[in-house]
Formats: C-alpha cells, structure tokens, sequence
C-alpha cells in the first residue's frame, strides 16, 4: 500500500488572482487560491505542458484545502492592450486582484508523487505565479512535505504566515478560515461547489468540473518563532510530533 503525505504551500505576492468564473473582459477573483490554479502552478514547477492531460490528472486527483491567514485586499484594474500585428486596440477589459494577500495552501495524496512535486518546486521549469503570470510571488512557496500527516493536520497545525507588517497592526484572530474538499465519510449537504476542479489545461480546451467544498475554522497558531516564515524555527514541529505518534 502506497504511502501519503502532504504538501504545504505559502501563497503570498503583491498581488494574487484566482478567477474560476471569468467572462469575456470581467475577469474576476476569488477570496481564495483555487484548486485550478494551484494545480497549474505545481504542474508549471513539474514541467507538465497545457495539453498534457495524462500527466495532469494524478495533480488534479491530489485533495486540496487552502487556509486564509491574511485575507488582503480585493482591487480593480483596467487593462488596455493592442494586437501585435496590426496595432488595433483591444477590448477594454475590468481585472480583479487581491494585493497583499496570503495563504497556506495543502495538497494530500500519494507521497512519490508529492516527493517530485516538492523537488520540482525546488528547481521549477517553469516559474511559479499566483493565478495569473503577472503575479509572481513575494518568497519561495515551499513549506516541506511531510509524510503520513493528513490536511487537517497541515491546516491545523502550520504556523500564522501573516506577514510582519500585518502582524504589528493587527492582534492574532482566534480562528482563521479554512476551505478545504469533503472526505469520503463528509456529507455534502453543507458543502458549496465551485467549478475549479481542474481536467485540462490545453488553452484550445480548457475543462473544469464540480468539486464540493468545506468552510470551516482552525484556532490561530502561534507565528514562526523568529516572525518570518522561513526562519530557523521548525514551523511543523506538530506535525513530526504526530508522525512519530502514528510510529
């Protein structure tokens, strides 16, 4: 029997857009990262071309959750740009983003495949950006792969990744909001559904379906110890403290 894990992300940048309704020239954002688009950023680290859907589907199988841990600040921008041939103006278009935003994102599933998937993020063919290529993010978004820890452990458990600044003029909340897919023994009764579940990304044909999702509340964990998420403080302690309980 195969072993999992899973793999944790820190998503923060200037700016983040995670559209899974768009149309025509509103290109609009959720309040948080989409499985879609996460999904194609650790496709992009991999190397995975648009119309490869074979190599696709074992990412878009992963079970996602994303927690919100600073919830930013949802902005419009009007966006103008001219054909490259014939230097015709092109439709006025209305993009929303949220700017200085940031998210502990855990992806859950077989840990061969999340192993790659770490190294991949470690050396990425392709660079990694927060919904849309204008949005790089601000740091690395590794966070470490753990083995045998569930999603609600990670979501549980992983530190407050607000930023500094965020943090000297805001008090810890006592919950922060998590978003994460039901498991096999969840009803789905309270559940909300959102079209991001991704099953292709070939740009002529571009396919999502349905995915049930969960919105519930995890206590605020304590900041990393030295206030950066990248310091020398292990901010998973827990988790390697339930790795070795499940021993």
């Amino acid at each position: 029997m195969s072993r999992t894990g899973v793999l944790v992300l820190r998503l923060a940048g200037p700016l983040q857009s995670w559209g899974a309704s768009s149309r025509f020239t509103r290109r609009t954002t959720e309040s948080a990262p989409t499985k879609s688009g996460v999904v194609g950023l650790l496709a992009a680290a991999a190397g995975i071309e648009r119309g490869d859907d074979t190599r696709l589907a074992p990412l878009a199988a992963l079970r996602f959750g994303v927690r919100i841990d600073q919830p930013g600040t949802r902005i419009r921008d009007f966006h103008t740009a001219h054909h490259g041939v014939t230097g015709a103006s092109m439709p006025l278009s209305e993009r929303f983003y949220l700017a200085d935003a940031v998210f502990v994102a855990v992806v859950e599933g077989d840990h061969a495949l999340l192993t790659g998937l770490h190294d991949a993020l470690r050396a990425p063919v392709y660079p990694p950006y927060l919904g849309r290529r204008s949005c790089p993010p601000s740091e690395p978004v590794d966070l470490g792969r753990y083995e045998d820890a569930t999603l609600e452990d990670a979501l549980t458990s992983a530190p407050w990744q607000a930023s500094a600044w965020y943090r000297r003029r805001h008090r810890p909340p006592q919950t922060l909001t998590v978003l994460r897919e039901t498991t096999t023994t969840e009803s789905a009764e309270s559940a909300d559904v959102l079209r991001d579940q991704p099953v292709s990304f070939d740009a002529a044909h571009r396919r999502h379906a349905l995915r049930t999702v969960v919105t519930t509340a995890v206590p605020t964990p304590l900041p990393a110890g030295d206030g950066s998420p990248h310091g020398t403080h292990d901010p998973f302690a827990a988790l390697d403290d339930l790795e070795n309980e499940r021993a």
